[in-house]
C-alpha cells in the first residue's frame, strides 16, 4: 500500500476588511474673535480714565477743560503747554468764583453796591482819587479803618457795602452788620453762652462793617460789648464805620468817658474819614411826586 502525501494546503490569513468608515468633515462656523484693540480705542480709554481722575480730585473745571480740548479739530490743535495752561486756568477761574461767592455769603450784604458806582459829583464830599485808592484795599493791607458820616441817605451804607464787597473780591473775610442788630445777637450770645466763640469769629474777621454806628443810645452792657469787639480787632484787622453823627460829637454820645475814651481812639486814629454831603440818594431813585 503507497501512501502519496497531500498536497499542504496553506491557510490564507484572513485580510483585514478595508475600514469603510467615512470622515465627515464638520461644518466649522467660525466664532468672532475679540476685537483688536486700535490705538483710538486705547486713547479713549486713557482720557476716560484721566476724566475720571481729574473728576476723583475735584478738579472738576479741569475735567471739563480737558474733554472740551478732545472735541478740537485736528486744523485747531494747541500744543501741550497751552492746552495745559488753558485747563489750569480754566479750574483757577472756577475756584476763584467759588470762593468769591461764598464770601459774599458770608459777608451777608444787604445791597450789590459797587465802588465803581459810587457818586462822585461835586458837592458829595467824596473824590475819584479817593474811591480809587480805597478799591486798591490797601487800607486792609495796612489795618486801618474807614469811617463814613453823613446825614441820612447821603450813601453812608452804601459805600460801606461797596468796600466790602471790595473786601471780599481780594478774598478778605468781611461781614457787614447794622449796629442795632450785632448788640441784640451778642446779647442772645451772652445769654445761650456763645459769647466767646461770638467774640472770637468777629475778631478774626478782616473786615468788619458797622452800620448805623451810634443810630440810638448804647446801654452799658452794650458800650462794653462793643470796646471788647473793636480791642480784639485794632490793629489786626479793619473796621468800617457807618454814622450820621460826625466823629467829634461820638464821645458825647456814647455816654460814659471812659469807654467813650478807648473807642474812639481804638478807632479814629488810624481811620480814612468820608464826610459825605448832598441830597439823599433815595430822594434822587424816588418818584417825582408834585402836589
Amino acid at each position: 500500500m503507497v501512501w502519496t502525501a497531500c498536497p499542504r494546503t496553506t491557510r490564507t490569513s484572513k485580510l483585514s476588511r478595508p475600514s469603510t468608515t467615512t470622515t465627515s468633515v464638520a461644518a466649522t462656523t467660525t466664532q468672532p474673535g475679540p476685537r483688536p484693540i486700535t490705538t483710538r480705542t486705547t486713547k479713549n480709554m486713557i482720557d476716560t480714565q484721566t476724566h475720571d481722575k481729574l473728576m476723583a480730585m475735584k478738579l472738576t473745571a479741569m475735567a471739563e477743560a480737558f474733554l472740551e480740548l478732545q472735541k478740537e479739530a485736528p486744523s485747531h490743535q494747541r500744543s501741550f503747554a497751552e492746552k495745559l495752561g488753558y485747563m489750569v486756568d480754566q479750574e483757577w477761574t472756577a475756584r476763584e468764583n467759588r470762593r468769591l461767592s461764598r464770601l459774599l455769603r458770608a459777608a451777608k450784604l444787604t445791597s450789590d453796591a459797587s465802588l465803581e458806582d459810587v457818586w462822585t459829583t461835586p458837592g458829595r464830599g467824596v473824590a475819584k482819587a479817593t474811591i480809587r485808592e480805597l478799591a486798591t484795599c490797601k487800607w486792609i493791607e495796612h489795618h486801618h479803618n474807614v469811617i463814613c458820616v453823613g446825614k441820612t441817605g447821603c450813601g453812608k451804607s452804601y459805600i460801606s457795602a461797596a468796600l466790602a464787597q471790595a473786601a471780599c473780591r481780594r478774598g478778605y473775610g468781611t461781614l457787614y452788620s447794622r449796629v442795632p442788630r450785632l448788640v441784640e445777637e451778642i446779647a442772645i450770645a451772652r445769654a445761650d453762652g456763645s459769647y466767646p466763640r461770638l467774640l472770637a469769629r468777629l475778631a478774626k474777621l478782616q473786615v468788619l462793617v458797622l452800620d448805623d454806628f451810634l443810630l440810638a443810645p448804647l446801654k452799658d452792657t452794650e458800650r462794653r460789648d462793643l470796646l471788647e469787639i473793636l480791642e480784639d480787632r485794632y490793629d489786626h484787622s479793619s473796621t468800617v464805620i457807618a454814622s450820621q453823627l460826625p466823629t467829634d460829637k461820638w464821645h458825647a454820645a456814647l455816654g460814659d468817658p471812659t469807654i467813650a475814651d478807648a473807642i474812639c481812639d481804638r478807632v479814629v486814629h488810624n481811620a480814612h474819614v468820608l464826610i459825605l454831603e448832598g441830597q439823599s440818594g433815595r430822594k434822587r431813585k424816588g418818584l417825582n411826586t408834585n402836589t
